[in-house]
């Protein structure tokens, strides 16, 4: 027995010293260093996303309810305040019951400071002996964890580093998964049910297992009572009411503003290099709990988000009907061959020098897998041919959403569904802007002294030295060819015939450079069909470009990031507004642009605003649509928001069957229409919904006094014909 018990000692003590592998001295453990989650917030500072390798947030003793520090003491330590990180009275009960007499009802042995010893530094394998020298290293550490810190600082220690269910690491990332609240805010039922899934993450899942985690709660109340932290009434209202989850999981794919948290990470990544380059720190997204302020208003993403989708669903239905039986991604041969060379799998099958035959025969070979539906993924048999197919019928949209005056970013959704679309179609993707780009072409006439009652005919001309090209207008209606439209008409009707005459009449560098001035960076074709819009932009350039409309003829620059910090508010960087652009017209020119763009949403193109959707908002805008159908474009302004939607394939060569369609109005202005319409449902936002723009001044309303078109007369219809062809600029 004597020879046993030093056998045991000089096992004890060979663990002490360090040949079993070193253990973490006081020193070591008063700087405990862990992974952090970097959050990304939204301006109110609620939680956006995460970026994380550990989903861990660290939360302070302070931020702990009473009843979640006294429901974990209950069940998983009730002598904690007693011993000194070692129950040695349930130690020797574990040690007896379960070891000596394979007892499994007496319980766990390992109190609360040596489960965190557990978390902070997890065990080793070894070849034997693996359960007895990790728990006498838990123990050791226990003992010393408990000589520097106290016990308040032991707690709060656990609760951020101990797993709940799905991986979440904390406290705080629990009641945010499974309950979007704080910890400081969870009630005492949401409380007893996470310290509840510690005994077994998986099996007390309450979003998987409402039932069988509402039991377990139902113990750690009964445990509360035992230990008199609980009055007996109390646990009795609680235990009647189940378990109500909501759930919200911060992934890189999922959760809310998926696009626009990678667009953040890629900005802030870079922003960090900076930092640790002229600092010499090492400061990393993943691990250093940053927290990252953003401009985006939650409430606007979420209703943004859904307003896509409600109308992107719809649409695509219509545009798969439209196409029946005949539709490219199922006909056009030679395109989707040609589509089908450029994938990854038939890019790596020919390095192995197989024919293209015999590529092509194992790409029909199916396989089980989940595909993109609007209904959510579904699993299905699919080859690697189909599924290019099925991706490639999909139509994708982007919008975004501005405040005018500052630039900062409100909104912003590039895509349906970023776990399978991640091209970002807000700031990556640049597409023909169709009629969107006439506003520039008439403000450059306009500051070129050119009248709002300036009358020009609808007629169409075929210029000979544009190889006989005659633009056309893309209405289906009869236009009498002796009519003549005002300005304003010629906008808001979207007359293409006319927006070529006027960019004629003041020219193309003058144009281009007018939309210079308005921010506009990308290159522009120096063609007549600039007017119409063949210039390909991105949609948040697009959109910054008509902030100016409603910011003193200033076009705002867009950011998105406010503020990041260290996770002890150290500030790492803040946004400083540039210097602000010089005006890019006159404000007689901005008043009646505006009045033009009204008259687009009142009566002209964009009328469904009105009278399909009954928004009475303050609001000018201008719809785009571009040849062959291939592009949907919507702008809208009101004093305190600009926005944007763009709705295409991916494949540029795919457009819509049909104008009536693939039209702005019918394809990206809904997007728009249904984000203002639950904006005006929300009275939170009663500041930007019922905002008014400014009267414009008399000179401009004077200027505007003018019937919208006129007929030519009876002599000028006989004898002052123009010619119907001539070179362009003659």
């Amino acid at each position: 027995m004597v020879l046993g018990i030093l056998l045991v000692l000089l096992f004890i003590g060979s663990i002490y010293v360090g040949l079993w592998g070193e253990i973490p001295t006081k020193t070591d453990l008063t700087d405990l260093k862990q992974a952090e989650a970097s959050v990304i917030l939204d301006h109110n500072k609620e939680l956006l996303g995460k970026y994380f390798v550990f989903d861990r947030q660290i939360i302070t003793f302070n931020d702990l309810p009473k009843y979640l520090v006294d429901g974990l003491v209950a069940t998983e330590d009730a002598r904690f305040y007693e011993h000194g990180g070692i129950d040695y009275r349930s130690f020797f009960r574990v040690f007896f019951k379960s070891l000596l007499l394979q007892d499994d009802s007496s319980g766990g042995g390992s109190t609360i400071t040596q489960q965190l010893a557990k978390n902070l530094f997890g065990r080793k394998q070894y070849v034997v002996l693996s359960l007895p020298i990790n728990k006498i290293k838990e123990m050791i550490v226990a003992s010393r964890i408990e000589d520097v810190y106290d016990k308040n600082d032991i707690i709060a220690l656990y609760l951020n580093t101990v797993p709940f269910s799905e991986n979440t690491f904390g406290i705080e990332s629990a009641a945010q998964r499974f309950f979007n609240t704080s910890t400081k805010d969870l009630t005492l039922s949401e409380a007893s049910t996470l310290v509840g899934t510690l005994k077994a993450n998986h099996s007390y899942n309450p979003r998987l297992f409402p039932e069988r985690s509402q039991l377990r709660r139902d113990v750690v109340l009964q445990q509360m009572v035992k230990y008199g932290y609980l009055d007996e009434t109390t646990r009795l209202s609680i235990s009647n009411q189940p378990v109500e989850v909501d759930y919200h999981k911060f992934t890189y794919n999922e959760g809310l503003a998926p696009y626009f948290r990678e667009h953040v990470r890629q900005n802030v990544s870079k922003i960090l290099d900076s930092i640790n380059e002229a600092t010499n720190n090492k400061y990393d997204l993943y691990k250093d709990g940053l927290k990252i302020t953003t401009t985006i208003d939650i409430q606007m993403q979420d209703y943004a988000e859904k307003g896509m989708l409600k109308h992107m669903e719809h649409l695509q239905s219509q545009y798969e009907k439209a196409y029946g039986k005949n539709a490219p991604w199922l006909k056009n041969e030679a395109l989707i061959t040609e589509l089908i060379k450029k994938t990854p799998t038939y890019k790596r099958l020919a390095k192995g020098k197989l024919t293209e035959a015999q590529i092509l025969d194992s790409l029909k070979i199916k396989k089980k897998q989940p595909v993109f539906t609007y209904d959510g993924d579904t699993i299905v048999s699919i080859s690697a041919i189909d599924s290019l197919k099925h991706y490639l019928k999909f139509l994708n949209a982007g919008f975004v959403a501005l405040n005018p005056n500052s630039g900062a970013i409100k909104a912003y959704v590039g895509g349906i569904n970023f776990e399978h679309f991640k091209y970002d179609h807000v700031s990556m993707g640049k597409r023909q802007v169709g009629s969107t780009f006439k506003p520039f072409v008439y403000t450059t006439a306009l500051e070129s002294g050119m009248d709002p009652c300036t009358y020009i005919s609808v007629k169409e001309v075929k210029y000979t030295n544009e190889e006989g090209w005659t633009p056309s207008n893309a209405s289906n209606e009869e236009v009498d060819p002796y009519m003549n439209y005002s300005l304003e008409k010629a906008l808001s009707h979207s007359v293409n015939t006319i927006a070529v005459k006027v960019l004629e009449k003041v020219g193309i560098p003058a144009v281009i450079k007018q939309a210079r001035n308005m921010g506009v960076t990308s290159e522009l074709p120096e063609v007549p069909s600039l007017a119409l819009g063949t210039a390909e932009l991105s949609l948040i350039e697009l959109t910054a470009a008509y902030t100016s409309y409603v910011n003193k003829s200033v076009s705002s620059q867009p950011y998105f990031i406010e503020k990041i910090e260290d996770k002890s508010g150290n500030v790492l960087y803040e946004y400083k507004s540039p210097t602000p652009l010089k005006p890019a017209f006159s404000a007689k020119t901005r008043e009646t642009m505006i009045e033009f763009m009204k008259a687009t949403i009142d009566e002209g193109t964009a009328k469904r605003m009105r009278y399909t959707y009954g928004l009475k908002n303050d609001m000018a805008g201008k719809t785009g649509t571009t040849q062959d159908n291939r592009d949907g474009w919507f702008m809208a302004i009101t004093p305190q928001l600009v926005m944007g939607s763009w709705v295409g394939n991916d494949e540029h060569r795919i457009g819509f069957s049909s104008t009536g369609i693939g039209q702005g109005a019918n394809s990206a202005l809904p997007i728009v229409a249904n984000f203002v319409t639950a904006l005006n449902k929300n009275n939170d936002f009663n500041t930007v919904t019922n905002a008014k723009f400014p009267k414009p001044s008399a000179e401009v309303l004077e200027a505007l006094d003018c019937n919208p078109d006129k007929r030519d007369g009876f002599f000028k219809r006989l004898f002052g014909r123009k010619k119907k062809e001539k070179a362009f600029g003659e």
